[in-house]
């Protein structure tokens, strides 16, 4: 199958991209700066039709990773930023493939877990789940998030594409050990000896493995009748202090000091980044995949965990 990844230059990307080439299938990126890989890479500025949506009638897959990183502080510049760089790719792809003469049979759409609302009790899925935005107390920024990730899946479902089926992922984080991904940063903070609970530890962490990321992305593809929002994320998220006390004992690390909450908010401060990306309970939970008979590679963490450091551990001596 020819795979198009509008935005695929990213981490989740270049792995997802390298993963289906040694699978045998093809694939093109569509980017903003187009730089040597692979793979062809087609330039694209992400809001305007042009010569790029003739790439749309080779595709048999469109996967959307555009959007900006939304790891920087959230002032007014970067809101902009982050927001329309998702809306304004999503709905010009929607525009391209509506218009296509050949489209595509799948259309894979990011979306995010952060959409679910911040909570303790009862996990997230697609049918019960509650959406966030309107709980009590929460900071403004985020607010700020969860109207990103209503905003982009509008974008998706207000153009009709009647050949093309749409998937909304509600990826949780995607655990990799390729460099520049969430793993890598908190593996770090576990190095350093700084890898203890975050601001008391009772915040869910949903996770998804890189392989059962890429496996569920197939699934999707070859399952027709799966449609709409779906969550992309292990069966079992956990508190923050067992996520990281577990990735300490799989690192072999003895210490992990544990930060508070001001502490956080001074760290990422100074780092450009926000506390929500650690602060924020997300207990996500993949309702309609396990429902539909989608088996887990690596269901529960300390497994996921040794299995990561151990593939980090062989790539670093490979060179």
């Amino acid at each position: 199958m020819h795979f198009l990844l509008p935005g695929g230059t990213g981490q989740i990307g270049t792995f997802v991209a390298r993963d289906l080439l040694r699978d045998g299938h093809t694939v093109t990126v569509l980017s903003r700066s187009p730089k040597a890989a692979p793979w062809p890479v087609v330039e694209w500025d992400a809001k305007n039709l042009g010569p790029w949506t003739a790439e749309i009638d080779r595709a048999d897959v469109v996967l959307n990773l555009a959007g900006r990183s939304v790891d920087c502080r959230y002032h007014a510049t970067n809101r902009a930023l982050i927001l329309d760089s998702r809306v304004d790719s999503t709905r010009v792809l929607g525009q391209a493939i509506a218009a296509s003469s050949s489209s595509p049979s799948v259309w894979l759409q990011s979306s995010t877990a952060t959409i679910y609302a911040h909570r303790f009790d009862t996990p997230n899925d697609e049918a019960t789940g509650i959406l966030g935005g309107d709980e009590p107390g929460a900071p403004d920024t985020w607010r700020f998030s969860i109207t990103v990730a209503k905003s982009w899946e509008a974008a998706c479902n207000e153009i009709d594409t009647p050949s093309t089926r749409k998937v909304l992922l509600r990826s949780a984080m995607v655990m990799s050990p390729d460099r520049g991904g969430v793993f890598s940063v908190l593996l770090s903070l576990v190095r350093k000896g700084l890898g203890g609970s975050a601001g008391g530890g009772k915040q869910y962490v949903s996770w998804i493995h890189y392989q059962d990321f890429i496996r569920a992305l197939h699934y999707l593809v070859q399952h027709d009748d799966l449609d709409g929002p779906v969550n992309v994320a292990s069966p079992n998220p956990l508190p923050n202090a067992e996520f990281m006390r577990a990735l300490r004992a799989a690192w072999g690390a003895r210490i992990g000091l544990p930060a508070t909450r001001w502490m956080i908010e001074i760290g990422t401060f100074l780092l450009r980044t926000e506390s929500e990306l650690i602060l924020k309970s997300r207990r996500v939970v993949p309702g309609r995949l396990l429902a539909h008979g989608f088996v887990f590679e690596h269901p529960e963490w300390a497994e996921a965990a040794r299995d990561l450091c151990e593939r980090l551990r062989w790539d670093s001596t490979q060179g």
